[in-house]
């Protein structure tokens, strides 16, 4: 069974925000390598903000590779034996109730892509990164449970013209040419595709348009970089492809709720 899993990581605690809300507990995760082997003490619903790619074994004695969706939903219940590794991971939100309240159910699941889980998701990613006044923390939890909760959405891998191959593809061409001004139809070609076909394939395989994935893997980088080197905020924006500082910040504020200095500071 595929599973994207990162919701006990080892790393660095400073590398994780958290809040506590209620009966609730919300952690956000960096994107690093990771390994961890753990028996889930809680249920807890994860979502993949990044395509993710490593080893594991979720409820079996049988270590496989696994290839996670980016922005899907994932799910653990108590008990459950988690072996798994990645040697890049990925951007991971976890929610759990820390009243001892069971989540979802008794199964795990994987690689959910619900458009609303997204918005919510995000919500909750910009008010750990940058609190604010009006965040609603115990009604943003109890919508994103209620998400995870619904049977109706199917959770299976990668599939049709978006494969896994084609996703690592697409993660490595897009990766390489951040600096550059990269295309939708650059996109669409390297995997052989019309634009048209290759845009509504990849919004239904990860839940949002090409373009928007493209920024979002822009902002990680600089993310990233505003952590890890002491880069003028200018040659970040270059170093990842935006147009200017200025675009740079706009795009933090509209996706992330705050700004490159205001991160950095943090």
């Amino acid at each position: 069974m595929s599973h994207h899993n990162r919701l006990l990581p080892q790393r660095p605690t400073e590398s994780v925000r958290r809040i506590e809300a209620g009966p609730w507990a919300v952690e956000l995760l960096t994107a690093a390598a990771y390994s961890t082997h753990y028996v889930a003490a809680q249920s807890a619903i994860g979502f993949a903000f990044d395509s993710q790619r490593g080893l594991h074994a979720i409820g079996s004695d049988r270590v496989q590779p696994f290839a996670a969706r980016p922005n899907s939903l994932a799910f653990v219940p108590a008990g459950c034996d988690v072996l798994s590794e990645s040697p890049e991971g990925g951007e991971y939100l976890r929610l759990m109730r820390i009243d001892g309240t069971p989540l979802v159910g008794d199964r795990a699941f994987n690689n959910r892509i619900d458009r609303p889980a997204i918005t919510l998701a995000q919500a909750m990613r910009g008010a750990l990164l940058q609190a604010r006044v009006d965040d609603d923390w115990e009604a943003w939890a109890h919508a994103l449970a209620e998400r995870a909760n619904r049977s109706d959405i199917p959770a299976a891998p990668l599939q049709g013209s978006i494969t896994n191959r084609r996703m690592r593809l697409l993660d490595e061409f897009i990766d390489a040419g951040l600096e550059s001004t990269l295309t939708v139809k650059a996109m669409a070609d390297l995997l052989g595709l019309s634009e048209g076909y290759f845009m509504r394939a990849f919004k239904q395989a990860t839940g949002k348009s090409p373009h928007s994935y493209l920024v979002d893997r822009r902002l990680a980088r600089a993310r990233a970089m505003l952590l890890d080197s002491t880069a003028r905020l200018s040659e970040i924006a270059n170093s990842c492809g935006f147009s200017s500082q200025a675009h740079m910040t706009s795009a933090f504020r509209q996706r992330l709720g705050t700004s490159p200095a205001k991160l950095r500071r943090t």
